[in-house]
């Protein structure tokens, strides 16, 4: 079973650019939408609206609370999201194919500021 976003979730993933070094997705979805669990490799989010949302991965929840325009890090993760607020969740993902630098820290999940 495939575990990319664009498989398990195609209705609110979409890919705008993709080459050799990068893949450029859009996720939009609405007020309790809940995605299936995928994978995210290395990757750089922009949020385009304010939205709340609840991570889930290996048994941990986490709440988030995002405004429009913020600029987030995120580590490579599998996970499932849910929108728990009452606005869209809209956001780009640049995700880098090109391995990291260093060893792989503990899993993260969620935005790392």
């Amino acid at each position: 079973m495939s575990q990319d976003p664009t498989v398990t979730d195609p209705g609110a993933y979409r890919v705008l650019l993709e080459n050799d070094r990068v893949r450029v997705l859009e996720y939009v979805d609405q007020p309790g939408y809940t995605t299936s669990p995928h994978r995210h490799p290395d990757s750089v989010m922009v949020t385009l609206g304010a939205f709340r949302r609840r991570l889930m991965a290996g048994g941990r929840e986490v709440d988030v609370a995002l405004g429009a325009g913020e600029v987030r890090w995120l580590d490579a993760q599998t996970h499932a999201g849910a929108n728990i607020g009452d606005t869209p969740t809209h956001s780009i993902f640049i995700e880098l194919k090109e391995p990291g630098s260093g060893t792989a820290g503990p899993a993260v999940l969620g935005p790392r500021p």
